[in-house]
């Protein structure tokens, strides 16, 4: 006879009652009327999935799709909401606002409009915010700034403009930060290079304006900066030696600028620079040797500046693209 130790049926006791527990807890009401709100604003294309008058299911019905619920104390809470590639047209739904347990919040791929609304900001415990690939427009929410928990932040593809605005280096736990293919304008505060964790900025494509110079103007700026795309904006001026002072730098984006002057040899020290792409813009002069022997430089973009004769390429050149994947950890 298969005899079960006392401890496997104590777990196991133990884990029954906890699903149970779990089915019969209530979803907090205030989470409840939230997602009922958003049902009736997302409209047919979700609704279908959305059967059941409990959000995190009631027993006989499932969890609505895209909706992740966690226990806390006597009630259910919603925890992450994913509804993305689904063709929800309409405002951003501000009801989402109210689902105050929020870690996940993932709308991307959709047909959103209009401002993302100020209340973003009570979102306390939101870690990844998701929106890209939208139609959401106006300036972005300095109220982001209050969001302290988020690590990955994706707004790219939408038509936002005005500045990025300085609210974003109060995120001390940001890595990820995708602004790319908007239509923001000014320069980008240089007070992002004071967030110790960020791995990856991405704010190709748009309107900026400024110098390298003047973004990494703060002491011990950009410490973990791996990635940095600047490209198919409006910068000007060179690229200072300081440059070579973000050591942990890998990806150097900065084609279709205007910037102008000689590639200092100090950033050919840089110990992990992999991708540096130079084309079209203004420079001049010649490449530095120590380029052609780094380590670990597998592509140097260069076409279309004014760099003497026998200047030549490294690698191959091809679009950089990133899967996700890499990011969300």
């Amino acid at each position: 006879m298969l005899r079960i130790p006392f401890t496997s049926l104590s777990f196991i006791f133990i884990l029954a009652l906890s699903i149970l527990n779990f089915a019969h807890c209530k979803t907090l009401k205030r989470d409840v009327k939230a997602l009922n709100e958003i049902k009736a604003s997302l409209g047919w294309r979700v609704v279908y999935a959305w059967v059941g008058d409990d959000p995190c299911g009631d027993g006989d019905l499932p969890a609505w799709s895209g909706v992740t619920c966690s226990t806390v104390g006597d009630y259910r809470v919603v925890t992450e909401l994913e509804v993305y590639a689904v063709s929800i047209v309409g405002p951003f739904p501000t009801a989402v606002t109210s689902l105050l347990d929020l870690t996940r919040l993932d709308l991307h791929n959709n047909k959103l409009t209009g401002p993302i609304p100020p209340q973003i900001g009570r979102l306390k415990r939101l870690k990844i915010l998701n929106l890209r690939w939208n139609k959401l427009q106006d300036a972005i929410p300095p109220e982001i700034g209050e969001l302290k928990s988020l690590t990955h932040l994706y707004l790219s593809f939408n038509s936002f403009k005005g500045e990025i605005p300085r609210e974003l280096a109060d995120l001390p736990d940001l890595r990820y930060l995708y602004l790319h293919e908007n239509r923001l304008t000014g320069r980008i505060p240089p007070e992002l290079g004071t967030l110790q964790n960020l791995r990856h900025l991405d704010a190709g494509n748009n309107h900026l304006v400024g110098t390298i110079r003047e973004l990494i103007r703060i002491e011990g700026c950009f410490p973990s900066l791996r990635n940095l795309y600047l490209n198919n904006n409006y910068f000007t001026g060179g690229i200072p030696a300081q440059l070579a002072n973000l050591s942990s730098l890998e990806i150097l984006y900065l084609s279709y600028n205007k910037m102008s002057g000689v590639i200092p040899s100090s950033v050919a020290h840089i110990p992990k620079l992999t991708y540096l792409y130079l084309d079209h813009n203004q420079f001049s002069g010649r490449i530095p040797e120590p380029f052609y022997k780094h380590p670990f430089l597998k592509e140097m973009y260069i076409e279309g500046n004014a760099f003497r004769p026998g200047v030549n390429p490294i690698g191959l050149h091809k679009v950089l693209e990133v899967s996700d994947s890499e990011f969300l950890v």
